[in-house]
């Protein structure tokens, strides 16, 4: 679905797995009017349909060529990415002027190895265009732990594989303990200080994606419960705790970040009995459990503060797109900036996107199996506007006056709006 994110920040699109477009079932048509001749002041745009010229899977080198336009390449390229990426070196001829890189993929970004664990980032350091939301990838073995900590910035999380334990508490005093499974979330408000660990419902631990509400947002400069201790003096620890300096001897010197835990947590722990009580909005959310709506090209299901209260900056959905045309595990995304402005990525699993607010953009499955993605929002509503929907809410001949189209044509948009739209007919 050609769409604009004009009631967000920003969105930002994490290709989980694999890759036509996101429709509603064709509403009633809208009334028809006859259509003018071409405009005498614009020649008409060209008919080349554009499509991407190979993918991943091509058994030749691909070269920089589209059409007439274009030339081998003979200096030396990394075949590999030039095979991801098409359209950077063989661009549609749509793709006009200047957009930054929208397009980062997260086996490029530096790892961070722990003794049970790892993460890596995406942030404004290697996408400077991502200015409202940063990314983190993590994951845990079996009763590792991602240590007591916070944030200055708001954490939303969606389990690609696993089951986590999350605890955390309010400035009321209020605690909180719940545990996750494969396609379910949490968030955590700014300054909320929670912990993670992995269960052994799968063997292998848990991996995530967290989302922070912030481009600038650096996991390496989180607040740890062991970096504060190790840096306040300990007579005024013992004396926070009403106990002896010796108590807080073998508190670490150094962060601990991720670490092994005594024990790994199960399903059926209970939060430590607190007077003040368990916080009034659950800071977990079973996503798996939401029906997803059934379209012409694939599904998708939403969630928001409408539906997990707490969730007050992070809006998403979670997509997917039926093939649409022949190559394998690829999406393509145009986006178009304005005064002229556009240009095409290719994304595959394990990539982020970025699309900054009111951009007008397309998710398309250009290969031979399911697409499936997250759409994430900075705001607490999903919310976004279709290019179909608005041209069938329009006065026919004012569509007729700007695009040149004929009856057949207007009648064929929808007023419902379309959100997964299958494959050419």
């Amino acid at each position: 679905m050609l769409c604009s994110a004009s009631f967000s920040k920003a969105i930002v699109c994490a290709v989980l797995l694999a890759t036509s477009v996101v429709a509603a079932p064709a509403s009633s048509p809208s009334s028809t009017v006859s259509a003018p001749s071409v405009s005498q002041t614009v020649t008409p745009a060209s008919d080349d349909p554009n499509d991407i010229l190979w993918g991943p899977d091509i058994d030749t080198v691909p070269q920089a060529i589209r059409g007439s336009l274009g030339a081998t390449v003979l200096g030396p390229q990394d075949v590999g990415i030039v095979k991801e990426n098409a359209d950077f070196l063989a661009p549609p001829t749509t793709d006009s002027g200047s957009v930054n890189n929208a397009k980062w993929p997260m086996s490029l970004s530096h790892n961070r190895l722990q003794t049970g664990g790892w993460a890596r980032q995406q942030n404004v350091g290697v996408m400077p265009i991502a200015t409202a939301m940063a990314g983190v990838n993590m994951r845990l073995e079996a009763g590792a732990i991602r240590e007591l900590h916070w944030h200055k910035t708001a954490e939303w999380a969606y389990i690609i594989n696993g089951t986590v334990q999350v605890t955390a508490i309010n400035t009321d005093g209020q605690n909180f303990l719940g545990t996750v499974g494969a396609g379910d979330l949490w968030y955590f408000p700014p300054g909320i200080p929670h912990s993670l660990q992995a269960t052994s419902d799968n063997p292998d631990g848990a991996e995530f994606l967290l989302v922070f509400d912030d481009g600038a947002f650096s996991e390496d400069s989180t607040f740890l419960l062991t970096d504060w201790l190790a840096h306040t003096p300990k007579g005024v620890i013992a004396k926070n705790f009403q106990t002896s300096i010796s108590a807080w001897d073998k508190i670490p010197g150094d962060e601990l970040y991720i670490f092994p835990g005594s024990r790994v947590p199960t399903g059926s722990d209970k939060a430590v009995d607190d007077p003040q009580g368990t916080v009034p909005d659950p800071f977990t959310f079973e996503f798996s459990k939401v029906k997803a709506q059934q379209f012409s090209g694939g599904t998708a299901k939403i969630v928001d503060s409408t539906t997990f209260t707490v969730s007050k900056s992070i809006a998403a959905a979670e997509v997917t797109v039926e093939p649409g045309a022949m190559r394998e595990g690829q999406g393509r995304v145009t986006l178009f900036a304005s005064s002229g402005n556009a240009r095409t990525f290719d994304y595959q699993a394990g990539d982020v996107g970025y699309v900054p607010a009111s951009f007008g953009h397309y998710v398309e499955n250009v290969g031979n199996s399911t697409l499936r993605f997250l759409e994430i929002f900075n705001t607490d509503r999903f919310q976004d506007i279709s290019l179909n929907q608005w041209l069938a809410l329009t006065p026919p001949a004012l569509v007729k006056d700007h695009l040149n189209i004929d009856d057949a044509t207007i009648a064929k948009l929808m007023k419902t709006k379309p959100t997964v739209i299958g494959p050419s007919k």
